[in-house]
């Protein structure tokens, strides 16, 4: 597999449009993943995924939106007893906290009801730009780009932003992306990312949008052996902060 970076690509900008609609005729359906009714659940849903995947996370809500139907609900609930229904996600001790506290910010602040603004969002307990703008974007019908790790890994691997920062490279896509499209471009990258654009070995052989790519950080072959650009991560102290 020649993987040898694409030389005298266009910059970002004459790019993007040409991704995006290759990646909107591959993906064109409904994105697969977390199942909910109302933007609270999404809300909860979403603080589940940390670190988790969605289908996990699809198997743990049923029971746990039959049990609290409610913000209330969740901010009464007893904390061995949420901790128990969400245990199967990992990270439960934390995730159970950041449920009973964001929902009790819900009800003390804001009525009951999920705020629909990012500002009052990321203001509540387990709930960062990524949650938010996947709440907006889901709950609200109000484009977001949420920034995860499938997101952020493709966007610099696209050339599209060196940034490392999710709020960085939200800020970059936003600049690069039209706001309409904002929701659908992240939901695209993200199932490449899952089909297509993996992390440690991306199948560049198959990838409809090669052509388009740098392969930034991708391992390429030469004939002095394999070379590979790395990059610095870090693990988040809460799972929960998305």
């Amino acid at each position: 597999m020649d993987t040898t970076p694409t030389p005298r690509l266009p910059p970002a900008r004459d790019r993007v449009a040409a991704i995006d609609a290759i990646l909107r005729k591959l993906y064109p359906g409904e994105f697969e993943g977390l199942n909910y009714s109302n933007p609270l659940q999404l809300v909860v849903a979403t603080i589940l995924s940390a670190q988790c995947t969605d289908a996990r996370v699809n198997t743990v809500t049923p029971a746990l939106f039959a049990r609290y139907q409610t913000a209330r609900d969740f901010a009464e609930s007893d904390i061995r007893e949420l901790e128990r229904l969400v245990k199967p996600t990992g990270f439960y001790k934390n995730k159970a906290r950041s449920i009973r506290e964001c929902c009790a910010g819900i009800v003390e602040r804001f009525g009951g009801e999920v705020p629909n603004r990012l500002e009052d969002l990321v203001t509540l307990r387990g709930v960062g730009r990524k949650t938010a703008n996947v709440v907006l974007g889901h709950g609200f019908d109000t484009p977001g780009l949420a920034v995860d790790t499938h997101v952020g890994r493709l966007s610099r691997r696209l050339g599209l932003t060196r940034h490392r920062d999710p709020v960085k490279v939200e800020r970059v896509l936003m600049k690069l992306v039209p706001q309409a499209d904002w929701t659908d471009f992240s939901h695209r990258l993200i199932t490449h990312g899952r089909k297509v654009c993996h992390a440690r070995k991306p199948r560049c052989e198959s990838c409809a949008v090669a052509h388009l790519c740098p392969k930034v950080g991708v391992k390429s072959r030469k004939s002095s052996g394999r070379k590979v650009i790395k990059s610095k991560s870090t693990k988040p102290t809460d799972p929960t902060a998305g």
